[in-house]
């Protein structure tokens, strides 16, 4: 788990979260809004982020646009999150059933943390090479 993780309020425009997510090298953000998780965004979102070929609009004007849409346009919400209590294999039992790739660790309302699939593979990795498992067992 990271903790602290670096967040975005519901405001922030796309740029400031691709800006966000490059900057520190994460692939997603906890929507923030007074202190309470109200969404999620990632980078596939953000990247994904278009308008359908059909329209009459230029690229400059659709350019314009997306700079001045707020992630909350694009977020996930409700988010599906996980205590500071719960095991890394409830964890991973919960985003292999969501098909998801990170999950905020919430307590008390407030964002603590997020797990992510790479924290989990991390952990996997370390135990493994501790035991000295095969590959084919």
């Amino acid at each position: 788990m990271t903790p602290n993780p670096i967040t975005i309020s519901s405001d922030a425009s796309l740029p400031e979260a691709h800006e966000l997510m490059q900057k520190h090298k994460i692939r997603r953000l906890p929507v923030v809004d007074h202190g309470e998780l109200v969404g999620i965004v990632t980078r596939g979102d953000v990247r994904g982020a278009s308008a359908s070929e059909a329209t009459t609009l230029s690229i400059y004007e659709l350019n314009y646009l997306l700079a001045r849409m707020p992630v909350r346009h694009l977020m996930h919400a409700p988010v599906i999150t996980i205590s500071p209590e719960a095991t890394i294999g409830e964890a991973a039992k919960l985003m292999l059933k969501h098909k998801i790739a990170g999950l905020p660790v919430v307590a008390d309302g407030k964002v603590v943390g997020i797990i992510t699939e790479s924290d989990i593979f991390r952990g996997v990795v370390a135990d493994w090479e501790n035991t000295g498992a095969a590959v084919n067992p």
